[in-house]
């Protein structure tokens, strides 16, 4: 299993403002734990996400020295991808594409059609400096806003985006609602018809429903997941207190159970938990 750690989606909508340098501390715990990627930081406006706001100052505090995890940095327009591709630490960009229209229009201030012409122009950029796109499927199991979702509906904008040439795509279960019959379904036919491409789930959860989830997935044949340490953080439009990032530590639990758990420095991780404890309050 691949398993992407996320204390970017943990700790953008914290407050107050966390110090640059203790995030740098953080993620260089991160770093040496040996997770296969660290979402860390976005590249998207100040006023939107002021906790974020520091990610390129982030990027050069980071010590690649005994590592092999590599970073991920989320990206809501061509700007923002420009920015990240200016650094050569940054291996993969992380686009969030909804196929709920109300979503991208709040999300990223885009409609559908606008956020295709981002993507395609994303993906040449990633080609002209050696990243690689990552597309997230926002709402990728459901919306609460009435809009249209079904299996063939996730299905036809990721065929539609893989033109471009992107390759990695992660389905978003933005606001908790995913139903595992939805989840297995969905992973099945991708996995089956685009052999391809590689596809991870990004899961937010309740506290007592994060196995089934994974479970869905992981005998559809994903084998790339999403977590946060703790299950910090989530998406603030879930409205529901109770739904949250899918805890890392379920995932470490997971994939020992299924013997795909990758090599883990368990002493640097438990460090590292007990400083985002501090720094979180």
């Amino acid at each position: 299993m691949r398993l992407i750690e996320c204390p970017r989606d943990a700790w953008q909508g914290h407050h107050p403002f966390i110090p640059t340098a203790q995030k740098i501390r953080y993620l260089n715990l991160l770093l040496q734990v040996g997770f296969d990627t660290l979402d860390f930081g976005s590249f998207v406006s100040p006023k939107a996400m002021p906790q974020v706001s520091d990610t390129a100052e982030v990027v050069e505090g980071l010590d690649f020295e005994k590592t092999n995890t590599k970073l991920l940095a989320i990206v809501a327009n061509e700007r923002g991808a420009q920015d990240a591709c200016k650094f050569e630490q940054i291996k993969y960009l992380g686009y969030p594409f909804s196929i709920s229209e109300t979503f991208q229009l709040r999300n990223t201030n885009a409609s559908l059609k606008e956020s295709v012409e981002r993507v395609k122009a994303m993906q040449e950029l990633c080609e002209a400096h050696a990243k690689e796109l990552v597309i997230y499927i926002s709402m990728g199991f459901g919306n609460p806003y009435g809009d249209p979702w079904s299996p063939e509906l996730v299905g036809h904008w990721i065929e539609k985006l893989a033109e471009f040439g992107a390759k990695i795509f992660s389905l978003s279960d933005t606001v908790g609602v995913a139903k595992t019959k939805d989840i297995y379904s969905v992973f099945e036919e991708l996995i089956a018809t685009r052999p391809d491409l590689e596809f991870g789930a990004h899961f937010h959860t309740r506290p007592l429903e994060w196995q089934d989830k994974v479970e869905a997935a992981y005998t559809a044949g994903c084998r790339r997941f999403d977590g946060a340490l703790l299950g910090y953080g989530g998406c603030p439009m879930a409205q529901d207190d109770l739904v949250g990032n899918m805890p890392t530590e379920r995932l470490l639990e997971f994939a020992a159970e299924k013997k795909e758990l990758p090599p883990i420095n368990r002493e640097v991780l438990e460090e590292a938990l007990s400083y985002f404890k501090q720094i979180v309050g």
